[in-house]
This record gives structure tokens, C-alpha cells and sequence, in this order.
């Protein structure tokens, strides 16, 4: 059985996420088993790097699968893309050592969130950015970006209900940077929790809009409490570019 590793675009608009689910079959994950499953003849389950939520986009998911095809990756990948929707692309497949995990491999990844700091919608980027007419100050998020980075518990910027898992993770960079009327939040780190990068973002803009201080945010760290943290920022904003492995 051949291990495939491929890098997936798409646009979570419409999708209820990646991971399958019970209650619907429009997630990602379900799109790709099915239509997988019908080019194999026979059950194919695939595995991401993550889970992304509902209405959260990616330029660079990457995801593996086994299969037992005598197709070429470039075959499959061509095969794959002919019955995928509009909204979802395969950009890369190649063949993967049969012990390589997309999730269990992954060394880091980077998120992006776009933030469009004007009161003028922008018609066709409108699925892609969360407006936010007042005015930033992007200065002050960068500080208090700087006391996120690092090793921390981030139980405070989880909307994850009681676990036994660790919410340690460690973020490498926060870079805020504004170009015009948008201002980009792009987050590297060693992996993320539910929902942890559009409360990050959330809490940010509150520091952007004067509604908290920079250094409030070792108080939200050390406080454990999701209620300590800001907002949950729109899935809309949110896109996984890029994941590392070794």
C-alpha cells in the first residue's frame, strides 16, 4: 500500500471544516474520502496536518492517505483535481515514506489572519478579511504580540472545553504588518489549539482599538481562563499558509 502526501488549497466558505462529521457530509475530509474511495475501488481514509474550522481557508494543507494504485503521483494528482469542486485544488502529490503522518510530523505551521482596517467594504475580498471600520493601532499589537511569543499554556485563548491534553504550545513569531487598509497577523508556531489564532486575533485588535494594554496580555496568560481573553475573531479572516517538517 503506496502513502501519498499532498498539498491542498481551498476555500472554507461553504464547508463545514475539514474533519468529517456525523450530522453533515460537507467537510473537506468527507469530500476527499469519497471521491478517494471511488478512485480505489475500495475505503481510503486520509489524515490532515490539522483541523480547520468551518469557514476557515488554506493555501498549504497537507495531507497523506494510503492507497494501492499503480497511478503515477502526477496521475493521481490530475485524477483528484478532475472531480474536485471549484473551491478545492490538490497543488502538489508525491510519494511519502509509509511511516509519514501529515499530524504527527508536522514541526510547525503559519497562519494568517487579514484584518480590513477601513470603513469601505472591499466587494471581492469580502470572504476573506474581517473588516474593522476604527482605527488601529498596530504599534500597540505588536507589543503585546511580544508577550505571546514563546512557550506558554494558551488555555486562556482555547475555546477547547475541559481536556487532559496539554495546552502548551510554543508560537515562534507574531508579525503584524500593515499594507493600505489591511493589516496582516501571521502566526508561526509549534501548533495551535481550537479556535487559539482568532482569539489571539481578537484579543490583538482589542489592544489595536485601546480597549486593553499590551501587557495585559501576561495577566490573560497566566489567568487559565478562556473569559479573560478577547473576542473569537470570524473564521472568514483566517487561512493556514503554510506547515514545516523536517
Amino acid at each position: 500500500m503506496r502513502n501519498f502526501k499532498i498539498t491542498i488549497q481551498y476555500e472554507g466558505t461553504r464547508y463545514q471544516g475539514w474533519q468529517k462529521q456525523g450530522s453533515t457530509d460537507n467537510t473537506l475530509q468527507g469530500k476527499f474520502e469519497t471521491l478517494l474511495s471511488r478512485l480505489a475501488g475500495e475505503t481510503v481514509e486520509i489524515a490532515a496536518s490539522g483541523r480547520t474550522d468551518a469557514g476557515v481557508h488554506a493555501y498549504g494543507q497537507v495531507a497523506n492517505f494510503h492507497m494501492d494504485t499503480t497511478m503515477t503521483p502526477g496521475e493521481l494528482m490530475e485524477q483528484i483535481n478532475r472531480y474536485l469542486p471549484e473551491d478545492v485544488a490538490v497543488i502538489a502529490c508525491s510519494e511519502a515514506d509509509g511511516r509519514f503522518h501529515s499530524r504527527l510530523h508536522a514541526k510547525k505551521k503559519t497562519y494568517c489572519y487579514r484584518v480590513l482596517n477601513s470603513a469601505v467594504p472591499h466587494v471581492f475580498d469580502r470572504k476573506f478579511v474581517w473588516q474593522v471600520p476604527e482605527k488601529l493601532d498596530v504599534e500597540a499589537m505588536r507589543q503585546a504580540a511580544s508577550f505571546l511569543t514563546g512557550t506558554h499554556d494558551f488555555k486562556s485563548f482555547t475555546s477547547a472545553k475541559k481536556s487532559k491534553k496539554s495546552t502548551v504550545r510554543t508560537i515562534e513569531s507574531i508579525e503584524i504588518a500593515r499594507a493600505g487598509d489591511e493589516i496582516r497577523l501571521v502566526f508561526t508556531g509549534d501548533g495551535f489549539l481550537f479556535h487559539m489564532v482568532r482569539i489571539l486575533t481578537g484579543t490583538l485588535l482589542e489592544v489595536g482599538l485601546g480597549k486593553r494594554n499590551s501587557a495585559d496580555m501576561k495577566k490573560i496568560l497566566a489567568a487559565c481562563d478562556r473569559q479573560q481573553a478577547g473576542e473569537l475573531a470570524p473564521a472568514r479572516g483566517l487561512a493556514l499558509m503554510e506547515v514545516f517538517y523536517e
